[in-house]
């Protein structure tokens, strides 16, 4: 399967995702930009967006790039820094860097950016991949 069809596959699954209002913008092995427009839902009780959205936006960018060289990959740790308020209307878009992939682990950086190229959180995330491969049986 190809990277693309492994995220069709991932993504079409994923009603959070969906709810989030993820859009795909580019992938590959090892990397995914991801965007989504905060919405009023998305918002905590001082009106700035909750953390778990930029949060979750990231862990989708990290098990789409992950899964995304074939091998079926679960996280095993994460941490966020949030470094900027997240408002209403805010577009934001992930960028990764792939740090290190083994056998059994992958390490990846995300940075979530708004639409003003501010980054608003950056997010680490380590991965096991699993022997089983997309599209085996």
């Amino acid at each position: 399967m190809t990277a693309s069809e492994i995220i069709d596959q991932m993504f079409n699954n994923d009603p959070f995702s969906k709810w989030l209002g993820i859009e795909r913008v580019e992938e590959g092995p090892g990397f995914c930009v991801l965007k989504l427009t905060v919405r009023e839902e998305m918002l905590n009780g001082f009106s700035i967006a909750h953390g778990g959205i930029s949060y979750a936006l990231a862990d989708s960018a990290l098990a789409f790039s992950a899964n995304a060289h074939g091998r079926k990959c679960v996280s095993v740790e994460t941490s966020i820094s949030h470094v900027q308020q997240v408002m209403l209307g805010d577009v934001l878009t992930t960028s990764i860097e792939e740090i290190s992939l083994t056998h059994k682990i992958g390490i990846y950086n995300i940075t979530v950016r708004n639409q003003h190229d501010v980054d608003v959180a950056h997010f680490k995330g380590s991965v096991y991949r699993s022997e089983k491969e997309w599209g085996a049986n």
